[in-house]
């Protein structure tokens, strides 16, 4: 495949850190993107992956990171996975500062790194755009809101840009988990309510991180001619995010 670059945000745990291994294994040159130092240097301890600390919400971090990338030689492939949720309230009672940090992160963020590292991407001329989005971003349920509507415009976004794009040499692929189970996830949303981060997987056997890292492996490394523009990923049980099955013997 030769010597292929990579840049994988929210790495510092979860399908960030997963992909970060994945490409690795793969062959690709990664530089992994979080906001804290010590997981980052515990990624690279493990895999010998450069790092960056960068805030996707911020301007000057990220230009910062576009130099750093630069300077090292360019970029092949942006893994677009840092987000979250926040809260699991009804829309009547969910706080706004709620609503604007999710789309903040996961749409704003998205669009920020995008634009910064884009013209090392054209410039490759194999460039590809990953953007983790969720089930969540294309098909509403109760109680989720903020983080529907922030992963349905991030899918927009998605979608917007394969077009802009077309014609370019930049892939542009959108893969949406549906349940994953991750250390942070479900804990990050209930405000670190263990217990109500763990029913979230109770009776189910969820996805874990590393199956969708395989999956964006499996991705990227498709001939460069083919894009996958879009991607569901969800465990057996997950009929639909209204519908999941569970079982006591899980």
């Amino acid at each position: 495949m030769g010597e292929l670059r990579a840049v994988v945000t929210g790495a510092s745990s979860g399908i960030g850190a997963a992909t970060v291994r994945r490409l690795i294994a793969d062959g690709w040159q990664v530089t992994a993107v979080a906001r804290r130092d010590s997981r980052l240097r515990d990624l690279a301890a493990e895999t010998g992956c450069d790092v960056f600390v960068a805030d996707v919400t911020s301007d000057g971090e990220i230009a910062a990171l576009a130099d750093h990338v630069g300077a090292r030689g360019g970029v092949n492939l942006l893994v677009n996975n840092a987000g979250g949720a926040v809260g699991m309230d009804a829309i009547a009672d969910s706080p706004l500062e709620d609503w604007s940090s999710q789309y903040e992160v996961n749409v704003v963020g998205t669009v920020r790194v995008t634009q910064a590292l884009l013209p090392l991407l054209e410039e490759s001329g194999r460039g590809d755009v990953v953007v983790v989005t969720s089930t969540a971003g294309h098909e509403a349920y109760e109680r989720g809101a903020g983080y529907v509507a922030a992963k349905a415009a991030e899918a927009a976004m998605t979608k917007t840009l394969r077009l802009e794009l077309t014609g370019r040499g930049v892939r542009v692929m959108e893969i949406a988990p549906g349940m994953v189970a991750t250390e942070e996830f479900a804990l990050n949303r209930f405000g670190g309510d263990a217990e109500r981060a763990a029913a979230v997987y109770s009776g189910i056997k969820p996805l874990v991180a590393e199956d969708i890292a395989d999956a964006i492996g499996w991705m990227v490394g498709l001939p460069h001619h083919v894009n996958i523009d879009l991607m569901v990923v969800r465990p057996r049980e997950q009929g639909s995010a209204t519908k999941t099955v569970r079982s006591s013997e899980v």
